[in-house]
């Protein structure tokens, strides 16, 4: 269904419950459809992305192509929908500029102040705004050290170095300041889930270097620090799990009026050495215990070189057609597996507001690969 035709068809109609999903075709933005679609009462759907994605869920919603960094397109796309929703869910991002650089604060500033100048105006029905930041928040990547393990919401923000969740948090507070709007926010941890619209794709990258190792017969090898190899270095958030909490949090009224964050991760901590084999046995490659970690292995060095096997791979196992940077982002798995701090928070505070759903890492991890097989991304 066309956006507009959905929109135009629908407006003298009125329904409890209206989502409006930002980067819809995401991560979590495909789970968040998922779960309404299924939830009783119904919920009418409209979801925003600037591409559609391959799969066929976007022919279950009103899907709406925007740049949300055009304000004019914005605005026109978008303000029609205004005296309509009633519950936003913002889980998009852009990642065009480094992390922490003043081009990326600024352009992820410019997309959030495009959407809410354009539903803002008018939102009589607006009840809950669920804002997706992670738990970067928690640190800085500029010289800033800190002995502290395990973060909880009410962890002061670093000084130093720049952070774009500040800047949308700080953003959202300050337009719907004054309204009857309730905020929230989530930080989940390594998101874990399909999508062929993700730029920091853990799972997609994983299984395509599984495939890749698998196709050319190379050893199954975790190419990072020690640190992060041995020790409990961050916290996994399957994407089912973020996806509930941000819904549960929206609906079920529980949220203070001047609104609160919290934390979306598992809850229960893990490390790459005691999952890794599994994982190989899952994909189905080479996992030599005593080698299987390699200080010395970087993924876009090694991996980086080899776009065409994975054309080889989709053609000969007749899988969707992808680009292998549909999927997999080698610089992120260097980066991941050799980030300077740790990434481990608290889920006290969810766990009281009432919302406690767990997850075992390595259970997500078999869950997804599992999921992307049936959707014919990756081989089997």
């Amino acid at each position: 269904m066309g956006s507009e035709d959905g929109i135009l068809m629908r407006r003298n109609e009125v329904d409890e419950n209206v989502a409006l999903i930002f980067g819809v075709t995401g991560l979590v933005g495909r789970e968040i459809v998922k779960r309404l679609l299924t939830s009783k009462p119904r919920w009418r759907i409209y979801g925003v992305a600037r591409n559609p994605e391959i799969s066929s869920l976007t022919k279950m919603y009103n899907f709406i192509s925007c740049d949300l960094l055009n304000t004019s397109e914005t605005k026109q796309r978008l303000s029609p929908l205004q005296d309509i929703v009633t519950y936003v869910f913002w889980v998009t991002w852009s990642g065009e500029y480094p992390l922490d650089s003043d081009k990326c604060c600024l352009q992820n500033k410019m997309m959030l102040t495009n959407a809410l100048d354009a539903i803002l105006p008018n939102a009589t029905r607006l009840k809950h705004f669920s804002l997706q930041t992670g738990m970067k928040h928690y640190v800085s990547l500029v010289g800033e050290g800190s002995s502290l393990c395990y973060y909880s919401e009410e962890c002061p923000r670093k000084s130093s170095g720049r952070n774009f969740y500040y800047v949308l948090e700080d953003l959202l507070k300050e337009k719907i300041t004054g309204n009857s709007v309730v905020w929230s926010v989530h930080r989940p941890g390594l998101l874990m889930g399909s999508s062929t619209r993700t730029l920091y794709n853990f799972m997609g990258s994983l299984c395509v270097y599984g495939a890749m190792c698998k196709y050319l017969n190379l050893p199954f090898v975790f190419g990072g620090t020690r640190e992060c190899w041995e020790e409990s270095y961050i916290d996994g958030s399957d994407s089912n799990l973020v996806a509930e909490q941000h819904i549960f949090a929206a609906a079920s009224g529980r949220v203070r009026a001047k609104g609160e964050a919290f934390n979306a991760i598992n809850g229960v901590g893990f490390t790459w050495k005691e999952i890794w084999p599994e994982i190989g046995k899952k994909l189905g490659v080479q996992v030599n215990e005593t080698t299987m970690f390699d200080e010395g292995f970087l993924f876009d060095k090694e991996m980086g070189k080899r776009k065409h096997v994975w054309d080889e791979i989709v053609a000969k196992e007749k899988l969707v057609r992808t680009e292998i940077d549909d999927l997999a982002n080698w610089v992120f798995m260097d980066l991941l597996f050799r980030f300077p701090s740790k990434l481990l928070g608290k889920r006290e505070k969810v766990d009281k507001f009432g919302f406690k759903r767990r997850y075992r890492t390595l259970d997500s991890i078999l869950y997804w690969i599992d999921v992307m097989r049936d959707e014919k991304l990756i081989p089997m």
